[in-house]
């Protein structure tokens, strides 16, 4: 059974309102925010979460550097030898 469907309203709304204030991008602590989802998984069903899982926050470039990024991986893409 899904993890989440066992929760109840209230539990989602606290969870939800959790992340909007608590996410790393919004400004939210990373550490916190990984102490906290562990503590929402271990709720209702703790039995079921994973001991030990671990989170990884990635950070993706936005603006400029992120499209130079995509076209430099455009560039390097090998071109069909069939088109000229």
């Amino acid at each position: 059974m899904d993890e989440r469907r066992a929760w109840s309203e209230a539990d989602k709304a606290a969870y939800r309102r959790f992340v909007r204030t608590h996410h790393p991008d919004v400004g939210g602590d990373p550490a916190e925010f990984a102490a906290g989802l562990r503590e929402f998984r271990r709720g209702p069903q703790a039995e079921t979460a994973p001991p030990d899982e671990s989170l990884v926050f990635v950070r993706r470039s936005r603006g400029v550097p992120r499209l130079l990024a995509a076209l430099a991986a455009r560039r390097r893409r090998k071109r069909n030898p069939r088109v000229q």
